[in-house]
């Protein structure tokens, strides 16, 4: 039975990069499955073979931990050499996204409310 190794959510596509390469490099079976269009489900990693999942969890756990290190000491850096900004929100990045959100929230609170406002 397969089992999933990592889910997608919040996953930058760096990382999902590195982990396909890393289960190739070891020779562990994988196949994905991609988000869904309602974002439902994020898609992940799925290990083919239940038998290697002790091996590339402990493989994600190194892996995870060597990452972390290397997050850790690129924002020392950042910090020492005081160009650390902060990130900004997802809708602050795309303000037309933010807007069709607005406007999407605004027309199902109209619909809901009419029948109350046409009494």
């Amino acid at each position: 039975m397969a089992r999933l190794l990592l889910n997608f959510r919040h996953v930058p596509d760096d990382e999902i990069l590195e982990v396909r390469e890393l289960l190739d490099e070891q020779g562990i079976a994988y196949y994905e499955t991609k988000p869904s269009l309602w974002m439902v489900s994020f898609g992940g990693i799925w290990l083919q073979d239940e038998a290697q999942a002790d091996e590339a969890v402990a493989l994600m756990a190194d892996y995870q931990r060597r990452r972390k290190e290397r997050a850790d000491e690129e924002y020392e850096e950042l910090r020492r050499s005081g160009n650390l900004e902060t990130v900004p929100g997802r809708y602050r990045r795309n303000p037309a996204k933010f807007l069709l959100a607005v406007v999407g929230i605004g027309a199902v609170l109209y619909f809901m409310a009419y029948p109350f406002l046409a009494l």
